[in-house]
């Protein structure tokens, strides 16, 4: 685990997600006051939502440090967005490609709407960091998720602001299996398991089984990305050493 630490607060954007989870651990290796942030919109596999206690709880067990650093977790309601559009995210519809070449999972405005009411609670309890685990490697093709947008939005804000916040995604340049690999760096098989076990990412909100990957339907896109990064991770199939 990387003992440098940063001595700013952040706030992480944390769903209960193998992505986010991941991206809780890299923040509590970096700095030296966390929190967390979720979000209600009214989606599907709101299980995950559910979920979120026990899993914070989990991963103050994993490290003393990370005992000491996480802090207060919020949720907020923000069911305007299943109100402002129509997605396979939202409703019980199938998931499919749409004329603009997205997927319908994709949900329009939802992480410009996360890091924006992120942003603003982290003004408020002064944290100069936000993470989230946006990616541009292992995606859908969601525009909100890809690099430029997250740089256009962070000087955005500060600007709108007067603030000088960073925006980190982590995972922004590594695929699912290198995911894998930066949790073990972080915490080890402790959290590969619990990520394993207790994270939720399946777009149809599929417990049941628990598979070699984690818990899921095991055919929709976001568990398909799963597994594959799971076999390749336990198949020593990465291309790069992502530093932790």
């Amino acid at each position: 685990m990387n003992n440098f630490t940063h001595h700013e607060g952040a706030l992480v954007l944390f769903s209960g997600g193998q992505d986010s989870t991941t991206c809780l651990a890299w923040a509590l290796s970096r700095y030296q006051r966390v929190e967390t942030i979720g979000f209600d919109y009214g989606q599907r596999h709101a299980i995950e939502l559910s979920m979120r206690p026990d899993l914070l709880a989990g991963m103050r067990t994993l490290s003393p440090q990370w005992q000491e650093r996480l802090g207060e977790d919020h949720m907020i309601d923000l069911s305007l967005i299943s109100q402002l559009s129509s997605t396979a995210m939202t409703e019980d519809i199938a998931i499919e490609m749409q004329e603009n070449g997205l997927p319908n999972t994709f949900v329009p405005g939802r992480n410009l709407m996360f890091m924006t009411v992120a942003a603003t609670l982290a003004y408020r309890r002064g944290l100069t960091v936000l993470v989230g685990g946006m990616c541009e490697t292992d995606f859908s093709g969601y525009p909100d998720c890809r690099d430029d947008t997250m740089k256009a939005l962070q000087v955005a804000l500060n600007l709108g602001m007067a603030t000088r916040l960073k925006l980190e995604t982590p995972l922004m340049w590594i695929n699912k299996a290198q995911t894998w690999l930066l949790a073990e760096q972080l915490g080890g098989s402790a959290l590969v398991e619990t990520i394993r076990a207790d994270t939720h990412t399946c777009y149809l909100g599929e417990r049941g089984q628990l598979h070699p990957w984690g818990h899921g339907c095991g055919s929709c896109p976001a568990c398909t990305l799963r597994a594959r990064g799971y076999e390749q991770y336990r198949n020593g199939e990465f291309s790069i050493n992502p530093a932790a």
